[in-house]
């Protein structure tokens, strides 16, 4: 008990979540009130022993289910508020009878018990709900597990602990399994909490870490959603707000929460984040932690704080934000546009005002040199964007005085295109094609469809270049495909001119493998013919 009130006193919260049922809990668990919140009965029973409060997070089985039980004397047998308990080999006896009765009922085995509960109740949305209403986040949440009832529960944390006791399949499901049994393996992980945080697992955790597009060889580039500062660099309009947009959308599809403060507007509109502030009506620190609370992503326009103004402005509301953050762990990204405007040079914050330890952050500018040495001092991945990545570089070397990496083989940058510097690893920058957002996917697709991407049209020319068939576009391609002699597609079929086009010109890496798969086949020119139209449809024209 003394480590579990080491835990509440650096202040983290407490949750226990149990397939018993609560009044059996409380009976025998009198420190209970050590927990900031229960979940009982397998995630159907919500308890604030501090309140003594109670709600009920499923319904009750009719009663029809209970006299089907009874029929078919299934013993042992007990009823929670919602859950249905028994044990093996009791539980065809159960299955028949939801069966029989038609009812909406999951059957959930822990160890050699059997619970009964309403589909889409376990540990897992009982924890969801619990950390709800503490204004918690699921991605702060470190879990321990050791019976298969805990799947949820473990698939629900950030961070899934197994006991070394733990069933075979929860072991294999957890980041981390300890050394000891039961309560000394949970006591081995909460004393790391408490001093480290747990960094020293964060690598392990890549099943949540964020894609940002491709390498030269075609491998994902990922970032992980915790203790990264990124610094987003380059000359104004060379697609710093296209890349930045493509990570939040990414981040708010695995809902984690970011504040976006954006002086200039250029990330109105977008639908994952909440628009506050406009030219008329500059944002209120209040209503931005309001937005925070809802779990929203709040985007705060400063078009109506005049320039000069706006570093003040930046120190305030960041000193909410992150007195906000160190009690709930929320927002878990900060991201600053223009940040040579809140940041200056000259900008000087208080440090008691600043965090020692923050969640991840996103700083755009176009003017690196003109940072904050401050706002520079965590920065740990640079992303260069626009035709002169060295220059970058070097002009964020010299602010926080380290060695640029030497440039890659492929340093021409397209407009989808970065260079990644990793500060503190001695590697090459990385070239990478950042995946873009939804709706420039949608965009993309649009004009490779049915635009005219002109000079990079492709030519069906035949083996003795008699022909000149322009396809400006993959709706074209496919038309013409259709029409051409056998001679003239199995030409450039077997020189593979067709994923070389698509690869080049049209930039999509996948379906320029399953082209390129076709071309080394040994199929015949219909055959070769219908198989790359039905990809090219099933992306491109399809949906178009």
């Amino acid at each position: 008990m003394r480590l579990l009130e080491e835990v509440l006193s650096s202040r983290r919260k407490l949750i226990l979540v149990t397939g018993r049922l609560l009044d059996d809990l409380l009976h025998i668990f009198p420190q209970a009130e050590l927990f900031d919140r229960i979940v009982a009965e397998n995630g159907a029973v919500l308890y604030n022993p501090h309140t003594k409060q109670e709600d009920l997070l499923a319904p009750a089985p009719p009663a029809s289910f209970r006299q089907a039980l009874a029929k078919r004397k299934v013993q042992p047998l007990s009823f929670g508020k919602a859950i249905v308990a028994t044990s093996e080999p009791q539980h065809q006896a159960v299955l028949d009878a939801i069966h029989e009765l038609g009812l909406e009922l999951q059957v959930i085995f822990n160890k050699s018990s059997v619970m009964v509960l309403p589909s889409g109740i376990n540990k897992g949305s009982g924890l969801k709900a619990a950390c709800r209403g503490l204004g918690l986040s699921v991605h702060n949440v470190v879990g321990f597990g050791d019976a298969e009832n805990d799947h949820a529960l473990l698939g629900m944390c950030e961070f899934s602990v197994a006991v070394a006791n733990a069933v075979a399949s929860i072991k294999e499901k957890a980041d981390l399994v300890t050394k000891g049994r039961d309560g000394f393996g949970v006591g081995e992980v909460l004393r790391e909490l408490i001093s480290t945080d747990l960094e020293q697992y964060q690598q392990r955790l890549t099943r949540h870490h964020i894609l940002l597009g491709r390498d030269d060889s075609g491998h994902e580039c990922r970032i992980a959603p915790y203790s990264t500062s990124l610094l987003v660099a380059g000359p104004s309009g060379s697609g710093k707000s296209t890349a930045v947009a493509a990570l939040l959308e990414r981040l708010a599809e695995k809902k984690y929460q970011f504040c976006l403060i954006d002086p200039e507007g250029d990330y109105e509109g977008l639908e994952y984040g909440v628009n506050i502030g406009d030219a008329q009506r500059p944002p209120s620190a209040e209503s931005v932690l309001q937005l925070l609370e809802k779990f929203e992503n709040p985007m705060v326009g400063l078009l109506g704080v005049p320039i000069e103004d706006r570093p003040g402005f930046a120190t305030q509301l960041l000193h909410k934000i992150y007195s906000y953050q160190a009690h709930t762990g929320r927002p878990h990204w900060l991201i600053l546009d223009e940040a040579h405007h809140l940041m200056p040079a000259s900008w000087r914050a208080d440090p008691d005002a600043l965090p020692q330890k923050f969640g991840s952050s996103i700083l755009i500018t176009v003017h690196p040199e003109e940072l904050a040495p401050i706002a520079m001092k965590g920065v740990n991945i640079v992303m260069a964007v626009g035709a002169s990545p060295q220059k970058t570089f070097a002009s964020v070397a010299n602010v926080i005085a380290e060695q640029p990496p030497a440039p890659p083989l492929s340093a021409n940058l397209e407009s989808s295109d970065v260079l990644l510097w990793f500060v503190h690893q001695k590697r090459a920058a990385l070239h990478v094609r950042v995946e873009p957002a939804k709706a420039e996917r949608l965009r993309h697709r649009r004009k490779y469809a049915e635009g005219d991407i002109q000079e990079k049209s492709f030519y069906f020319r035949g083996p003795k270049g008699k022909l000149n068939l322009r396809a400006q576009n993959l709706a074209l391609f496919v038309q013409i495909a259709d029409g051409v002699d056998d001679e003239t597609w199995m030409h450039h079929l077997r020189q593979g001119d067709y994923s070389r086009w698509i690869r080049t010109a049209i930039k999509d890496e996948s379906l320029a493998d399953r082209v390129e798969k076709v071309e080394k086949s040994r199929s015949s020119a219909s055959e070769s013919r219908a198989r790359i139209r039905t990809a090219i449809e099933a992306d491109y024209t399809g949906a178009a």
